[in-house]
């Protein structure tokens, strides 16, 4: 692609690539180079709705600024319970480099974390920001500390429980929504992000369209 052609039209005069936002004409438009391309997630489908599920907002972990999950709506959903001091903290690792080779068909994971099981995240939002960032180089989203099991838990974890049948038994557990965000399957803590299961399931749900 022509760097300095976006939507047919010749960049202004003493545009430079790595600016960004670029004014052509009356339309407002993203010049990307090659790499950026490559890493641009499709944006849902016109007639993508937000299910009842993804309608809830929850603030963002770093800074605590609300956060609409209609916003992943037409896009294939992992949703995980994560904790600092856990002996499944590891699988970090493996839920990022689930992401990272995914992303760009439309899956996010999603990551709530949180003390309920066994007191293993104690800190406060921004000692968990600083710990995903660090330790593990976390970029998918992660929303502020919250409750997902007991008459406490938050309304998503309420919903997915009722689907599946099944609430988290302790950190890591894992529900894959679909891109319909009615279709919800659920995987205990054990399950690694490796796992043939859940590479099958998240496969399967990414291939419809």
């Amino acid at each position: 692609m022509n760097e300095r052609i976006v939507y047919g039209k010749p960049a202004p005069e003493g545009w430079r690539p790595g600016r960004g936002l670029v004014l052509c004409g009356w339309v407002f438009c993203w010049a990307l180079s090659p790499a950026a391309q490559a890493q641009t997630v499709p944006a849902p489908t016109a007639s993508a709705t937000c299910s009842p599920l993804l309608q809830h907002r929850f603030d963002r972990l770093q800074d605590e600024k609300p956060q609409p999950l209609c916003q992943y709506a037409g896009r294939v959903v992992l949703v995980v319970n994560t904790a600092s001091f856990c002996g499944f903290t590891s699988q970090y690792q493996g839920l990022e480099a689930l992401y990272a080779r995914y992303q760009a068909r439309g899956l996010v994971v999603l990551g709530f974390p949180s003390n309920d099981f066994g007191r293993q995240e104690p800190g406060n939002n921004q000692a968990i920001a600083d710990f995903c960032e660090n330790t593990f180089g976390v970029k998918f989203p992660m929303f502020s500390k919250t409750t997902v099991v007991g008459r406490e838990a938050n309304l998503l974890y309420r919903q997915l429980a009722t689907r599946t049948g099944q609430t988290p038994q302790w950190n890591f557990h894992k529900y894959l929504i679909g891109r319909d965000g009615q279709t919800v399957r659920s995987f205990g803590s054990a399950v690694e992000p490796h796992n043939p299961e859940l590479i099958k399931g998240i496969e399967r749900f990414l291939s419809v369209k």
